[in-house]
């Protein structure tokens, strides 16, 4: 949508029947690029939080 407005459940499922794409494929979509934004947003932040269990 240009990087104006998300893909919203309704504009998956539209896309879906139209493209025959399956629907999750758009959701997933927007989903991966939320998380960038929010990465780059508080990554800084993020990186200070202590984790409760050991890796």
């Amino acid at each position: 949508m240009r990087g104006k407005r998300a893909i919203t459940t309704d504009t998956a499922l539209r896309l879906s029947k139209a493209l025959g794409v399956d629907d999750r494929f758009w959701i997933n979509i927007q989903t991966d690029f939320d998380l960038e934004v929010e990465l780059a947003r508080r990554g800084d932040e993020l990186a200070k939080v202590i984790p409760l269990v050991a890796n």
